[in-house]
């Protein structure tokens, strides 16, 4: 509990962004340590100042961390901190990935499968139709549903995948005690029965416009493709669609009329190949390779655990890459700090299990 505090209290630092954070715990080794460490030990840390050194030592963000903590036991809303285990493992692989998430229901973190349906507030008939489809798909594959509670083509996917059965994810833009727009309070409900609603901000956050571009990270980030039904050429829609094209996760897009408002912004995507085209599941389950069955001939995971908790870590995320990876990505993926994780990498190199590469970069052998 008191980790968590020094993690809460963290993200209360003005100028302390979710990659500064990351590169902070790893050098220090826990968020307990940034704050109780010397000033002369703090200013060896690249990018750490006499103002973050002065915000560190003030006793009034552990106080508003003691709140936040205080608030969320009273409304059960879980803290999951970048190094929790039970962090969603597809946040962990992308470099801006909220260092702090409040959750709250009964659904699962880490699903096998995840899609996300977005798409504008002003859905037409056929966008409405489309989505169901969609949403009922998504019981066919096994894929929980994800999206944004927000008016048109999200609370489409909601209420429709509750219909079927299907665990939702609703990521908000402010605190999770004030559900925006107010009147999928009730959806909210819902979701949380075997679904969950997540949010990197704490209770009392109303949810304002500069928040909703960095909610739609976390939608791309924690689905496994996106699927954009409708959105015009500029819009929450489209942003969510890009940033999942740069975390190279999938997007696909349903064509429309082309001349259509709200069809012009799955047009664009499809033309300009950041989007394949949706004509029904069978694509994105072509594209995610989701009808290749598991069998004794599937490649198995290596066996790491002769290896201790750290070295195991290192060599499981090395695994998933199947590329080298430069030490600092290592370190705050893995949160282990620079200085240890140099000896436990040159361990597993004695041992065989990697490389070392050109860039100080490492991969597994």
């Amino acid at each position: 509990m008191e980790e968590k505090i020094y993690q809460v209290a963290l993200e209360l630092i003005p100028g302390v962004g979710n990659i500064n954070a990351k590169s902070l715990i790893s050098y220090s080794g826990s968020a307990k340590n940034i704050f109780t460490s010397p000033p002369a030990k703090l200013q060896k840390i690249p990018g750490v100042g006499p103002k973050l050194i002065e915000a560190l030592k003030s006793q009034s963000v552990i106080s508003a961390a003691e709140t936040i903590l205080q608030d969320c036991e009273k409304q059960e809303i879980q803290i999951k901190h970048y190094t929790d285990k039970e962090y969603p493992a597809r946040l962990k692989q992308i470099a801006d990935s909220p260092n702090i998430l409040y959750l709250k229901g009964n659904g699962e973190m880490n699903p096998d499968r995840t899609l996300a349906i977005v798409g504008t507030r002003n859905v037409t008939q056929y966008g409405k139709d489309t989505t169901d489809k969609i949403a009922k798909s998504c019981a066919e594959v096994n894929a929980s549903v994800i999206s944004g509670l927000a008016y048109g083509v999200d609370i489409q996917a909601h209420r429709t995948s509750l219909t079927e059965g299907i665990p939702n994810i609703a990521v908000l833009a402010g605190g999770l005690d004030k559900i925006y727009p107010s009147v999928h309070k009730k959806v909210a409900e819902q979701i949380m029965e075997n679904g969950l609603l997540i949010s990197e901000n704490p209770p009392g956050i109303k949810a304002e416009a500069h928040f909703f571009p960095a909610r739609n990270r976390i939608i791309a980030g924690l689905a496994d493709a996106t699927i954009v039904v409708e959105a015009a050429i500029k819009g929450g829609a489209l942003i969510t669609a890009n940033i999942a094209d740069s975390y190279d996760r999938p997007v696909f897009a349903v064509p429309g009329d082309l001349e259509h408002k709200y069809s012009e912004g799955c047009n664009h995507l499809i033309r300009n190949q950041k989007a394949y085209i949706y004509t029904d599941m069978r694509d994105v389950v072509y594209q995610l390779n989701w009808d290749v069955e598991t069998t004794s001939q599937t490649k198995k995971p290596r066996d790491f655990s002769h290896l201790t908790e750290e070295e195991q870590s290192i060599c499981q995320l090395l695994q998933q890459a199947g590329k080298g990876m430069a030490i600092d990505e290592i370190a705050w993926k893995t949160q282990i700090s620079v200085n240890k994780l140099a000896s436990v990498l040159l361990a597993l190199e004695f041992q065989g299990l990697l490389k070392s590469l050109p860039g100080s970069k490492y991969q597994l052998v």
